[in-house]
């Protein structure tokens, strides 16, 4: 049977949005089929640009504001990509077939609890595409995608950026996935003559008004940009620093140069920048490899189980340093 109409569900956040984009783009251009994706309203502006998606559906608290008019659309299938309670509530309304993908979660387990290692860094987007075989389509090698409508010379100089910068994200969900200030402190001192932009939410902006006041090569944007703002920056800057958070994904997809700083979790959660198979990997994975207890956890944590926060705090400064002089230069020797 020819599928007609499907949706695709993920409901949140940032970065786990961003992670369904290839699976978006091939099943259009492969199915020819009308895609639609629903997902929380806040998360909306991610996916609005996005001309992959034929209708954006979105909800504000729960999916059963939408759920009637979801069932009236006649879908042939729904793909799970968030697999919940809420989305098999969802795929039970509907009442189509649904395809789920193998999110790995007694690997994990076993890894984080009790330091079995059966992962194999399997990335996240590779599951999705397994599970997505019985519709024979196959990965196209390209990547996330990062769409935005904002006009990025106009923003630019309405938030007064003057020079070519690098993006440092300071906020997470989670804490224990932050860039500490200290290393953040000592990149800026290394690179005086460098323009940093600081990139986070409400519960970062005192540390990026911090930052911005010590350091003059550092102008904080946190809590000013919207989601499309931020995709729009993230572009249009050189080099972007980045814990495991949804803006580090975003600068994935805009194929940028990444420094990635872990903690709490680990890349062989499957959960790393991602760039597809016809594309340089651009991104330097900075993790604290001196201790056991890392990764605590698959998603994050407010507070770190062991009172030290070691896998970040212990991760000497210099290698930040060093890894933004690799990638310095892998950027000026790709402009020669």
């Amino acid at each position: 049977m020819k599928l007609k109409k499907i949706l695709v569900s993920r409901f949140s956040s940032i970065g786990d949005i961003v992670l369904c984009t290839p699976v978006v783009r091939v099943l259009k251009k492969q199915l020819k089929a009308e895609i639609h994706f629903v997902t929380k309203a806040k998360y909306g502006g991610l996916l609005r640009p996005n001309p992959y998606i034929d209708r954006l559906w979105t909800f504000e608290k729960d999916i059963v504001e939408i759920s009637s008019a979801l069932k009236e659309e006649g879908f042939d299938l729904l793909i799970d990509l968030h697999k919940n309670l809420r989305s098999h509530r969802l795929s039970f309304s509907l009442g189509i077939p649904s395809i789920r993908f193998n999110k790995l979660n007694l690997d994990k387990f076993l890894h984080i609890k009790m330091g079995i290692n059966r992962l194999k860094g399997h990335h996240l987007i590779d599951r999705y595409f397994e599970a997505l075989k019985p519709l024979n389509i196959e990965d196209d090698g390209m990547g996330m995608d990062g769409f935005y409508v904002s006009d990025t010379k106009e923003l630019t100089h309405r938030l007064g950026i003057k020079k070519t910068y690098s993006a440092i994200v300071l906020g997470a969900n989670y804490f224990t996935k932050r860039v500490p200030k200290s290393m953040i402190e000592a990149l800026l001192r290394a690179e005086s003559t460098n323009q940093f932009v600081l990139i986070g939410g409400d519960d970062v902006f005192e540390l990026g008004r911090d930052l911005d006041k010590e350091h003059d090569n550092a102008l904080n944007l946190c809590s000013t940009l919207t989601l499309d703002e931020s995709t729009a920056i993230i572009d249009s800057s050189q080099i972007v620093v980045s814990g495991d958070t949804g803006m580090m994904h975003l600068a994935a997809a805009c194929k940028k140069p990444i420094i990635s700083v872990w903690g709490s979790t680990h890349p062989l959660l499957g959960m790393y920048p991602y760039y597809g198979y016809n594309w340089e990997d651009l991104n330097i994975s900075l993790v604290n490899h001196s201790i056991t207890c890392n990764p605590c956890s698959k998603i994050g944590a407010k507070r770190c189980p062991k009172k030290h926060m070691k896998c970040l705090t212990g991760q000497p400064e210099e290698r930040l340093i060093e890894a933004f002089d690799r990638q310095t230069k892998y950027i000026k020797k790709t402009l020669s």
